[in-house]
């Protein structure tokens, strides 16, 4: 009996000293940023005590800071089974929209707010729940734009941050590793590079980076190559050795002569102990983007930029602002002119990371999710265009990959519109004693709505000709011949094409069909210009007779080369002396209006003829009163 109790002890003893030895050991390892090996140890401490907290909490924190926070969930709700908190709350929050449990997560985010009075903690958990609400309204930024894994590029490890420069591929990857990256138990990355013509890329012949040579047993992360070619920037970092940098830099090589130099810390990371990572040049090269989780900042990575110095280096780092940093972390940008694509997790997203594009609007910065078709619940980022903005490669560690984060490629898929062909079948014709007759050999020219022409041709025997027209688009047509009024008519295709929806053939040819009548130019001709009224004993122009003399108008300047006489008539029922006189004002009148709409003076003149000119001598009728009370005009003069 004191035998078993004996051994009883005895094993009760060795078992605690186990756990206490696996503790210790995983404390070690989580404290050395060794997560993947602290999860492995403190597993061991769960098998056999599902609830013990301290193992629970620094699974979760293993999982959570090597960014793996969606496989923490069950590990955060042992916790809070034993003590709600704000912290656990919130980190249980970002797990469940990680893994795209929105409407769990916003719940998660309100109790956490139920756990702190601080206005700070709850104004950061009340962002969470709204940027919850937000994801419904969140459209595609270039809804044709297609997404591809480059499965013949990746591999089952790491692949990511691809970079186009001088006709090759620059990535980062875990492939042929010679070490094993604790935290994360992949392997350790490092540069590489293969052929690309655009997003075809030579994935048989991928080599090393040749440039400078990859160092072992720590991590060479994203890289940026200047726009001629001549500098690399990369991050650095991850070393377990103590006589290393103790965090994860950027290190610069240039071209000097014969090839690049060794890399060289930058003076912009400022401080060894600040994480700075994920460099991009912007498109002249002067300005160096990266992120950084330096103090001062809006979260815990922000984005920050750079100027060139005059000795080549980057300095005064500027923080990007709260527009595009936020509580969270931003990474990965990629400068195009006016706008900022990057990388974040605070901003209303899918999941983990997503891509964004921040860009001036209305005097402010506004910053826009591509949406779900570049987008998931997963890290999507590395973002760089091979020809902007319609193609080009990033960064994803989604679903149905090969690897864990794996290279994609996309494409603007944008269906070709539909092609409307208008056709505009004109027929030039002239006035004559007979009516309108066939009009051949009329030159007429066609202008577009800036006044710039587009196309012009000579009537055929038939006086026809035929144009092509853009369709919902307005033109003029100016129709000449020598010996005949100049005539410009306006013409539109808006509205008479079906819409790009309505469409079933690739090919719709539209054909329409107009007229345009030329009058025969005749000195001393007197042609009524037909609706001019005045009111009884005035001359004031009304406004029915300014739409008439609008047309005159139109035909003075549609020929610039001749001077009128505008003459007005009356009846017999007065005074000849008051007629002539009455007719003289309205004439003049009609002038005065006429040089009012930009006519030059010297073309016109004004001649009033009382009753002395009458179409039909002694009228009786009040319709053959009307014929005589009119307003003509007359050619005077053609210059040459």
């Amino acid at each position: 009996m004191m035998k078993n109790c004996f051994l009883s002890s005895l094993f009760i003893f060795l078992f605690l000293v186990g756990c206490t030895s696996l503790q210790q050991k995983g404390e070690k390892q989580f404290a050395a940023g060794e997560y993947q090996m602290a999860i492995g140890t403190f597993s061991k401490v769960l098998a056999d005590n599902p609830d013990d907290s301290e193992a629970n909490y620094y699974v979760a924190e293993s999982y959570r800071l090597s960014n793996r926070i969606e496989d923490a969930l069950p590990y955060y709700d042992k916790l809070l089974e034993e003590e709600g908190s704000f912290d656990n709350y919130m980190k249980k929050a970002k797990s469940l929209r990680d893994q795209g449990e929105y409407a769990d997560a916003a719940e998660a985010y309100q109790e956490a707010k139920s756990h702190t009075t601080s206005d700070s903690l709850l104004a950061l958990a009340a962002l969470g729940e709204e940027n919850m609400a937000k994801i419904e309204s969140i459209t595609d930024y270039w809804p044709y734009h297609e997404l591809q894994n480059y499965e013949l590029l990746n591999t089952p490890g790491i692949d990511y941050a691809p970079v186009v420069s001088d006709d090759f591929l620059y990535f980062t990857s875990s492939r042929r590793a010679s070490g094993v990256y604790p935290a994360t138990g992949q392997g350790y990355t490092k540069l590489y590079r293969a052929r690309a013509n655009g997003v075809k890329v030579d994935v048989q012949n991928v080599q090393a980076l040749p440039e400078f040579r990859n160092e072992e047993n720590l991590n060479q992360g994203a890289i940026a190559i200047s726009p001629d070619g001549n500098t690399i920037i990369y991050a650095r970092g991850n070393s377990l050795s103590k006589k290393d940098l103790p965090e994860v830099n950027l290190f610069v090589s240039y071209f000097r002569g014969a090839g690049f130099t060794d890399p060289i810390w930058m003076p912009v990371n400022e401080n060894e102990t600040y994480w700075n990572s994920t460099p991009a040049f912007s498109v002249d090269g002067e300005v160096l983007y990266f992120a950084s989780n330096r103090p001062g900042g809006y979260g815990g990575i922000d984005l920050y930029k750079a100027t060139k110095l005059a000795n080549g280096d980057f300095g005064n780092p500027q923080n990007l602002g709260p527009e595009i940093n936020t509580p969270g972390n931003e990474m990965f940008p990629r400068p195009m002119g006016e706008q900022l694509f990057f990388a974040s997790d605070g901003h209303p997203g899918f999941g983990k990371l997503d891509l964004f594009v921040a860009e001036a609007k209305d005097g402010k910065t506004t910053v826009t999710n591509l949406g779900k078709n570049i987008n998931s619940v997963s890290d999507d980022f590395g973002l760089f265009f091979t020809n902007f903005p319609k193609e080009g490669f990033l960064s994803s560690n989604r679903e149905g990959g090969v690897g864990d984060d794996d290279i994609y490629y996309f494409q603007d898929n944008t269906p070709k519109p539909k092609v409307v062909n208008v056709f505009l079948n004109v027929k030039t014709l002239q006035k004559t004693a007979q009516g309108e007759t066939v009009l051949p050999s009329a030159r007429v020219a066609l202008y577009d709505s800036t006044k710039q022409t587009v196309g012009g041709d000579f009537s055929n025997e038939q006086g026809r000709l035929r144009f092509r027209l853009e369709p919902n688009a307005d033109f003029t047509l100016i129709a000449s011949k020598n010996g005949y009024f100049t005539k410009s008519v306006p013409y539109s295709t808006v509205g008479k094409t079906p819409a790009q929806e309505d469409l079933i053939q690739d090919v719709t040819n539209v054909t329409l069909d107009t007229t345009i009548v030329l009058d025969k130019l005749e000195l001393e001709k007197a042609i009524v210009l037909e609706n001019i009224y005045y009111d009884l004993d005035k001359a004031d122009i009304r406004p029915d007779a300014a739409e008439e003399l609008d047309k005159l108008v139109k035909i003075l300047l549609d020929n610039p080369e001749i001077k009128i006489e505008l003459s007005s008539h009356t009846d017999s029922r007065a005074s000849d002396e008051y007629n002539k006189d009455l007719s003289q004002r309205r004439a003049q009148s009609a002038v005065d209006y006429i040089i009012s709409q930009g006519i030059a003076e010297d073309r016109l003149v004004a001649k009033g003829y009382g009753e002395d000119q009458p179409v039909i001598e002694n009228a009786q009728t009040e319709e053959e009163h009307q014929r005589n009370r009119r307003t003509e005009f007359k050619v005077i003069e053609i210059e040459e």
